[in-house]
């Protein structure tokens, strides 16, 4: 059904013939009208935000994070994931870092000619933390404006990496707001104005003419929400200037048309029980696995060489700790199976006091490529004599086989809160969340790194987390997960459009390729 659907939006795409809910037809792409003020980029349908523009409910967070175009934010990520300011042109935080103090430009206002002060800062904050189930606010207690340029957050706990947060969240205007109708016709103050948005099938974005930064270069920018195969169907009709593809297309070649990659954080791997008396839940084993997986092999035979080895969940990000990464050794695996206890049997699978090294490894059945890398890393396994089967599962019910057997995740994120919510033990549980996992050496470090007053002294603190020379999650530590690959994202774009230096992507493969579409240019 998808297919057909698919097929028959790309035709109507080709013929010019879609409308959208005022009976426009959809704008002809840039390279066909030689308007070189406009660009025309195919996204997944999932990232069309089903709850709109509204960063109460997602806009910008979320799975998907990135910079949210309408809305202006406190704060930006470079494009080496270090902080930069936007509205705010000083960011303080007290000793204990119970309270950040942030003062903001005077000379911004909303899309509709009033002022943005410190009160639509303040009521933006407490209005997420109040609404938003997408992000967690319960770090913040409240926020509250002191005069027109001075924003104070108090808040519940010490936290860090409170910068990364500014850095999504998008302020809307107090005196308009209203959440029943703000997110399908959302004012802001950011680089782009939302012209029209005709669901499931495309939003339209035109230059802020009053924007207090840099005038955008492109003036339209026009986004369709289209499956894969109907994405790559409107690249070979000359419909789209931009479109995301996957490696299933990348041994294609389309006349006027490059394929980009770009890197990512947006990286794939399994959990591994640390459950006593489990195959999983030996170190030697765990160690064994790690070393034992040939990244590049998976890369080449599942991503068609697009991707890079994972080491960790946060590779190449200021926090990353360079003592996770490990060299392929097969026959150091082995050893340390053969140390551990598993030995070698006459039909290639090993065993230990009558048991055999068996596992079953879990999928999720809507994902292909995780589905082939579960495949691979099974076969690889059976090669250091483990014995593996592989089984789709929903995520409805993923989530719970996971604390008892391997699940193949996607994770990668532009924060180093992705560390502490994969290792660090919740409440009363004394394990992690999505597999069982504790070590309070671990848990303790990033308990300091979130109370450091300073942002880039905590970055060693998250480092010490994942390794401190005698503890940690890496391979001379508790290895409670294997990393595999981070996939490069794809995309086919026309010749002649200059798409603009872009930061690591973070996982999912959608908006974040625009986060900075307003310095694209065509040449």
């Amino acid at each position: 059904m998808n297919r057909i659907l698919s097929l028959t939006v790309s035709a109507l795409l080709t013929l010019g013939l879609l409308t959208g809910c005022g009976g426009d037809p959809t704008p002809t792409p840039t390279a066909a009208s030689g308007d070189k003020d406009s660009v025309v980029i195919a996204m997944g349908t999932t990232s069309e935000p089903e709850a709109g523009f509204d960063p109460a409910y997602g806009w910008g967070a979320g799975e998907h994070v990135h910079e949210p175009l309408i809305q202006s934010t406190l704060t930006v990520t470079n494009t080496d994931l270090t902080i930069g300011y936007d509205l705010a042109t000083d960011v303080q935080a007290s000793e204990d870092g119970l309270t950040w103090t942030v003062k903001i430009r005077d000379d911004v206002s909303f899309t509709d000619g009033e002022p943005l002060t410190a009160s639509d800062v303040a009521f933006t904050y407490n209005t997420v933390k109040a609404a938003s189930s997408v992000n967690d606010f319960t770090m913040l207690d409240h926020a509250e404006a002191v005069d027109d340029t001075t924003v104070v957050f108090h808040m519940a706990t010490p936290f860090s990496i409170w910068p990364y947060t500014m850095a999504i969240v998008g302020i809307v205007p107090e005196h308009v707001y209203d959440p029943a109708t703000y997110g399908q016709n959302p004012i802001g103050s950011g680089r782009y104005i939302l012209k029209q948005w005709d669901k499931g099938q495309q939003v339209i974005l035109e230059a802020n003419p009053d924007y207090y930064g840099e005038a955008p270069k492109l003036k339209r920018v026009t986004i369709l929400f289209m499956e894969e195969d109907a994405a790559f169907l409107a690249v070979q009709a000359g419909q789209a200037d931009v479109a995301y593809t996957s490696a299933i297309y990348a041994d294609q070649s389309v006349a006027g048309y490059t394929l980009a990659s770009y890197q990512s954080v947006d990286n794939r791997g399994f959990n591994l029980p640390v459950i006593e008396g489990t195959l999983t839940g030996d170190v030697l084993v765990r160690r064994a696995i790690n070393i034992g997986i040939d990244r590049q092999e998976m890369i080449d035979n599942v991503l068609g060489g697009y991707g890079t080895p994972a080491y960790s969940v946060c590779d190449q990000l200021p926090w990353y700790n360079p003592a996770s990464e490990v060299s392929y050794d097969p026959e150091g695996a082995a050893a340390l199976l053969d140390q551990a206890g598993w030995t070698m049997g006459s039909d290639g699978v090993r065993e230990k006091d009558g048991v055999k090294a068996q596992l079953n490894l879990l999928y999720p059945t809507s994902d292909p490529v995780r589905q082939a890398l579960c495949a691979d890393f099974a076969n690889q396994l059976g090669e250091l004599g483990i014995s593996c089967t592989t089984e789709g599962v929903g995520w409805d019910t993923a989530y719970d086989r996971a604390q008892t057997e391997p699940l193949i995740w996607g994770w990668g994120a532009h924060t180093p809160m992705e560390l502490y919510n994969i290792y660090h033990t919740i409440g009363d549980t004394g394990a992690a969340q999505y597999s069982p996992y504790a070590n309070s050496a671990v848990d303790a470090y990033m308990d300091q790194a979130l109370a450091c007053s300073d942002l880039e002294e905590s970055y060693e603190l998250w480092q010490k987390a994942q390794w401190d020379g005698s503890t940690g999650v890496t391979q001379e530590g508790d290895i409670p997960w294997v990393w595999l690959v981070n996939v490069d994202h794809l995309y086919w774009v026309r010749d002649g459009l200059q798409v603009a230096e872009q930061k690591i992507h973070p996982h999912g493969h959608g908006w974040s390729i625009v986060n900075n579409v307003d310095q694209w240019s065509w040449s």
